[in-house]
């Protein structure tokens, strides 16, 4: 078996790993959570401070027309502000607001007690492996295509498929959620 053969075979043992172990946190929200969609959000304001619609939803790899309604809904619930941005008067900034940090605290703090209790079964190598993992995991996930190569979901995303082959009317595809 040649290197490219591996390469593809570990990445769907890693692919699947990490739908898993999403899958998992999502199984671990408490009742009343708020979606993927809001945490990252919500966590994206938190680590990096205030920021444009445009751009937060360029990093979370969505088009802005899909987190409309996201944004609203936080700046509803006062998760979040928008202002009129001092450079730009035409765009808009978002800021996460004190009640935002609070939400996003007390969901991941949910989700961390279980993530503990899980580690604390394994040794100690087994969780430095993780900690090495999880570091490149965030590497990989900032990485560009090679030059020339596009990859699927970067064009106008495809619509989920059933096994008929007939296109499903959802927009919803593994991993996200309304």
């Amino acid at each position: 078996m040649d290197h490219r053969q591996h390469l593809v075979d570990w990445a769907a043992e890693i692919r699947r790993g990490a739908v898993r172990l999403a899958l998992r946190f999502r199984g671990e929200q408490h009742s009343g959570g708020l979606s993927t969609n809001k945490l990252g959000v919500l966590g994206h304001l938190y680590r990096h401070g205030p920021t444009t619609p445009g751009d937060l939803a360029a990093v979370e790899r969505q088009h802005p027309q899909s987190l409309t309604r996201v944004f609203a809904e936080l700046e509803q619930l006062g998760l979040i502000t928008r202002a009129r941005s001092d450079h730009d008067r035409r765009q808009s900034v978002l800021e996460i607001t004190p009640a935002g940090r609070e939400a996003l605290e007390r969901d991941v703090a949910g989700r961390d007690a279980w993530l503990v209790s899980a580690l604390s079964t394994l040794s100690d190598t087994e969780v430095q492996v993780l900690r090495l993992a999880s570091s490149l995991m965030e590497r990989l996930a900032g990485t560009a295509l090679p030059s020339g190569e596009e990859h699927r979901d970067r064009a106008a995303p495809a619509k989920p498929r059933h096994d008929d082959g007939s296109a499903s009317g959802s927009g919803v595809g593994v991993g996200e959620s309304r």
